[in-house]
């Protein structure tokens, strides 16, 4: 206990306080590619996740391979093949945002991918039953039904897709891309003050991923209510 007390004690606050403009930028940086990158996933693993779930080989084959691909590998690397190995076959560079949330999205598509074929596969068939009774086509019960109730059971999975891709960004630093923790390396290389830097990046992080969770669960609970009140 005590060390952790003097751990704090030896903090120049001054000194992160200077810093924290940059530290800030970057906090808004890293939110601005996990919104894109979570969006661009969830419009992905809505049609991967459908496709799944299809009775066609042809859907069904390729978006379980991409799946499994994409879930079997690291971030790290995929970030990796985008960045570098992906221009020497375009002939082209890529810029470090887009390879970036080009990673990030289909990654992100993958997790969301199966948080929405379990959202789906949960809903009762009496309610596609009833869509087709109606006289509803098979894409009109998916978008007017199934997909409205799949989607507000899959709140919360989809805020801790969000948690966990906000923190998995700091992978994208290592192409050059200056999100929170590529801004702590920097300001770092710059003043050799890694204890208050690193202490302070994360703790930014803490409080994003502590003010998303509480907005999920405020989501949830509306949506849960919402529900109650049909």
């Amino acid at each position: 206990m005590n060390s952790i007390i003097e751990y704090f004690q030896t903090i120049d606050v001054q000194f992160v306080e200077s810093t924290a403009k940059l530290l800030l930028l970057g906090a808004l940086v890293t939110l601005k590619i996990t919104l894109v990158a979570v969006s661009c996933g969830v419009l992905i693993g809505l049609f991967v996740g459908i496709a799944e779930l299809s009775n066609y080989k042809l859907l069904r084959f390729p978006a379980k391979v991409y799946v499994d691909i994409i879930r079997g590998t690291p971030l790290l690397v995929q970030i990796f093949i985008i960045y570098f190995a992906l221009p020497s076959i375009l002939g082209t560079r890529i810029e470090p945002y887009i390879a970036a949330v080009v990673a990030c999205s289909i990654n992100s598509g993958a997790y969301v991918a199966e948080i929405f074929r379990a959202g789906i596969q949960s809903i009762d068939k009496g309610q596609f039953e009833a869509g087709r009774s109606l006289g509803l086509t098979w894409s009109q019960t998916m978008s007017k039904i199934v997909i409205p109730q799949a989607f507000r059971r899959t709140i919360p999975q989809l805020g801790n897709e969000f948690i966990a891709m906000l923190k998995d960004s700091s992978l994208v630093s290592v192409i050059g891309f200056e999100e929170l923790t590529r801004k702590g390396q920097l300001i770092i290389a710059a003043t050799y003050r890694s204890f208050e830097i690193w202490t302070a990046v994360a703790i930014i992080y803490l409080i994003m991923t502590l003010t998303i969770s509480q907005f999920v669960a405020y989501l949830e609970k509306k949506y849960n209510a919402d529900t109650r009140r049909k």
